[in-house]
């Protein structure tokens, strides 16, 4: 048998993305709303179906890390909840923001069928993260007197300093998995995210069982046996990539990595900013409310809702990467009013989603809290709490989808500027206002977090999608592939 040219090849590669059907191939204008709805639906759901078991499996590795912690005792639980949520999100937050630039860049790339540039991409953001990571291990190293300065009490700030020190292995994985994943993701390989996240997740259960419950060996033989399943999960998206699994997007190590990538990482920054300020935010209503009184038990109580109201996100936040590869895929087609369908679908399938997981969690708010811990007290301070955490999930139906809209339309750097005054220069300060001034606790905290932050961001990202010029940005999404193109001249 001859072998398969290349055209061939790649028109054998496109009948498997269905993303990029040419809506007027099918006459958009004579189908009726219901069907358009229908198809579009399906589109997203092929991209976040895999992305919320994927997202959902990685975030129940720290899950079950902190549920076996917390069995372990309450000290055990409030310092590898910090070390996790806290240090760990933090530099998560970075890195995450930072390699979905690719989302961007990615997925406007596949659009226009320039496939060789995502695997220069790929590599370019390997290279940006490594210098990121880099400069980032100081936060680990110094994480003791960093909490103590924020008022952590001494035997929280003291253990969670040796955990984060054996985090460290993660945080090196970060910087490989994070552009594997949004590479993959960009082009549909869904497959592979899926088993693989599903043998990391297997993998870390067991390894949990063995060391708390067979091996009896600690909080901190726990926190070190969790960095491997990160790890089998860079080597099998690395494994899969270079074995031949993205022909098209995968040519190689090549020494265009290299260029352009002060350009490329101003983009990195702009995203890494957009993404940090927001999830950030949780950490602030973590450390303001260590300086409360009864910190142990507030502490614990919050770090159980914050960690469901985190799983749950894990929903939104797909249909955030959903969004973001729908919106870039169709600008980077050309197809402007494709990418606002999207964008509106997307929306609201993420509030119809978001408002049954609120129902759910209201009523078996308390069952769901004995997962983490046995003491009654804490129980009785997560009930008390569990009407700001309905609120939030609320909240966060619509926001993680409208900044997908923004991350795959380019916008990183407007929406860091609206997550720095609605988070920053309005929500924490009422927060502070509420909880300490008007002595409303972390109530008051959570209070004003809630109402000055994602639901100020929430009406200016609605408000200027609104607004938006999709035509004008496929245009845009035109030029600012050529911009990246190595083999066209840079647009000045």
């Amino acid at each position: 048998m001859s072998k398969m040219s290349s055209d061939e090849a790649l028109a054998l590669e496109e009948v498997h993305h269905p993303l990029l059907e040419d809506y007027c191939a099918d006459g958009e204008e004579k189908e009726y709303f219901v069907r358009r709805v229908w198809n579009e639906s399906k589109k997203l759901w092929n991209i976040s179906g895999p992305a919320i078991f994927n997202r959902v499996a990685t975030f129940s590795m720290f899950v079950i890390t902190q549920a076996f912690a917390g069995h372990l005792g309450d000290l055990e639980l409030a310092a590898t909840s910090i070390a996790i949520n806290v240090i760990l999100g933090l530099d998560f937050g970075i890195l995450l923001g930072m390699s979905s630039a690719l989302d961007t860049l990615c997925g406007q790339a596949f659009g226009a069928k320039k496939y060789y540039m995502l695997g220069i991409y790929m590599q370019r953001s390997w290279v940006v993260l490594s210098i990121t990571g880099v400069m980032f291990l100081a936060l680990f190293l110094f994480v003791t007197p960093i909490l103590k300065f924020f008022g952590q009490t001494s035997e929280i700030a003291e253990l969670a300093g040796v955990i984060s020190l054996w985090l460290i292995p993660t945080h090196l994985a970060y910087i490989f998995y994070l552009p594997m994943h949004f590479f993959l993701q960009s082009q549909l390989k869904n497959n592979v995210t899926t088993w693989v996240s599903l043998l990391g997740l297997l993998v870390h259960a067991y390894l949990c069982w063995l060391v708390v419950n067979k091996f009896h060996l600690g909080v901190i033989a726990l926190v070190a046996f969790g960095n491997i399943a990160w790890w089998l999960l860079v080597l099998g998206y690395f494994g899969y990539v270079i074995c031949g699994g993205c022909t098209l997007t995968w040519t190689g190590f090549s020494i265009e990595a290299f260029s352009g990538v002060w350009e490329f990482s101003k983009l990195s920054t702009a995203s890494g900013i957009m993404i940090c300020l927001e999830v950030w935010y949780d950490k602030a209503l973590m450390l303001m409310t260590g300086n409360l009184q009864s910190a142990k038990t507030t502490i614990e109580a919050l770090t159980i809702c914050l960690t469901i109201n985190i799983w749950e996100l894990m929903f939104p936040l797909s249909f955030y990467a959903a969004t973001a590869v729908r919106v870039a895929n169709e600008l980077g087609a050309g197809n402007g009013k494709g990418a606002k369908f999207a964008s509106m679908v997307s929306v609201v399938t993420s509030i119809i989603i978001s408002i049954f997981f609120w129902l759910l969690i209201m009523v078996f708010r308390r069952k769901l809290a004995y997962l983490f811990s046995s003491s009654e007290v804490v129980i009785k301070e997560v009930d008390k709490l569990s009407p700001f955490l309905g609120v939030t999930i609320l909240l966060n139906s619509v926001q993680p989808v409208l900044s997908g809209v923004a991350v795959g339309s380019g916008w990183q750097k407007y929406v860091a500027f609206i997550n720095l005054g609605s988070y920053y220069l309005i929500g924490l300060p009422l927060g502070y206002l509420l909880g300490f001034v008007f002595r409303l606790g972390v109530q008051g905290v959570w209070a004003g977090l809630i109402f000055g932050g994602p639901a100020i961001q929430t009406l200016i990202l609605a408000w200027v999608t609104s607004r938006c010029n999709w035509d004008k940005q496929a245009e845009r999404a035109r030029l600012h592939l050529t911009k990246w193109d190595p083999n066209q001249e840079l647009i000045r």
